[in-house]
């Protein structure tokens, strides 16, 4: 059975040999359905080889145990710690330890600019690259109980054992097509401090609205923030204060009295009284009396009347094409909303820099421009300069 590190100094031991290693793969378990930051219950280590005793599970449960090795370790800029769709991996790291790791190697994005497709899986890897299989039946097993099954075990080190062959093979994949920089760009965001953070004064923007008045969306900034800062403060998810749709119907009937309050369809019980009750009126009152100038303005979309729809077409042919000949997947070059933005006159975007830029940005500029035609043989598309 897997070796499980219940230790401060255990974890601290095996961190000092990883850090004479040129990499180190990582997962983690946790939990987060019914709280607000996500519990962590298990990581998995392994060095690299073929070894299974240079894997170890770490158990951050444990009386005795400290991360602080850990977070020592992926700071360490010799040692290249190496994840798999690594977003909520990190905000965990970086809420319970305040480190990200670094330097940084996400196998998922490494995939995708390798041509795996995409989005593409941990088990699609595994299978594709390490000729195996992966048992995921424990997959949505609840991992803060313990003791753990040896099914849970098994299951989670084989997160981090196959991933050894695979950062090997989409690293040396990398170096031969000379495309490392490629993925580096990309792990730039990853690493970025600010991508994990929530400012309560920002939440409003997750929330879609259909209206840019400005006063309701004050409103709807100062619920938002309330929600944010309860949710937060209680560790719970933030649909457990109050859902999306009754922050749009308070924003609405702006209430002004408990009695008011009353009269929502959508708010609970526990809202329409006493602590609740005076913190969702006091918002609304906050929102009310924002200065015109101080209100928040809705994200400006793109003005779909100045839409060229067969420009759009051309440029979705463009970006197929030119996903094709560099092997990488479409949606990590440009969105369907980036060509749209295209088509609409947008010329700047993040496709139209670095190396999407090379790939896919100069010609789509081109085609804009009348510069270039797109022309079909069989079932290649060429570019034709006009």
């Amino acid at each position: 059975m897997p070796k499980t590190l219940t230790t401060t100094d255990a974890l601290a031991e095996f961190c000092a040999r990883a850090a004479r290693c040129p990499y180190v793969t990582v997962d983690t378990e946790f939990l987060r359905e019914r709280t607000y930051f996500a519990q962590l219950c298990l990581v998995q280590l392994a060095l690299p080889g073929t070894d299974d005793s240079d894997a170890v599970l770490v158990d951050p449960l444990a009386d005795d145990m400290s991360l602080e090795p850990l977070f020592e370790l992926f700071r360490n800029r010799d040692v290249v710690k190496v994840f798999h769709a690594a977003r909520q991996d990190l905000e965990i790291f970086h809420v319970d330890g305040d480190v990200l790791p670094e330097p940084l190697f996400d196998t998922q994005v490494a995939a995708m600019v390798c041509g795996f497709g995409e989005q593409v899986g941990y088990e699609t890897l595994v299978r594709k690259i390490a000729k195996a299989s992966l048992d995921k039946s424990s997959r949505f097993t609840d991992w803060s109980r313990r003791p753990l099954t040896d099914a849970q075990k098994t299951y989670a080190l084989a997160d981090v054992t196959h991933l050894r062959q695979i950062y090997e093979y989409l690293a040396a994949e990398l170096e031969r097509t000379g495309r490392r920089a490629w993925v580096e760009e990309e792990l730039q965001t990853l690493t970025n401090r600010e991508a994990y953070v929530v400012e309560p004064d920002e939440a409003w923007k997750r929330l879609k609205t259909r209206t840019n008045s400005g006063k309701f969306l004050a409103i709807l900034r100062e619920l938002a923030k309330y929600r944010e800062e309860t949710a937060q403060a209680r560790n719970v998810p933030r649909n457990r204060i109050m859902k999306d749709d009754v922050l749009m119907e308070l924003a609405s009937t702006k209430p002004k009295s408990v009695q008011d309050l009353s009269k929502s369809r959508l708010l609970q019980r526990d809202g329409r009284k006493g602590d609740a009750a005076e913190a969702l009126l006091a918002a609304v009152k906050r929102g009310l009396e924002t200065r015109p100038e101080d209100m928040p303005k809705a994200p400006a979309g793109r003005d779909k009347s100045q839409m060229n729809p067969a420009l759009a077409d051309l440029l979705r042919v463009l970006l197929k094409a030119k996903a094709e000949e560099a092997g990488v997947a479409q949606k990590l070059i440009a969105s369907s909303a980036d060509l749209d933005d295209i088509a609409c006159g947008t010329r700047d975007g993040l496709w139209a820099h670095g190396w999407r830029g090379q790939v896919f940005g100069e010609d789509a500029l081109r085609l804009c421009e009348g510069e270039i035609a797109l022309s079909a043989k069989g079932q290649q598309v060429k570019i034709i300069p006009v």
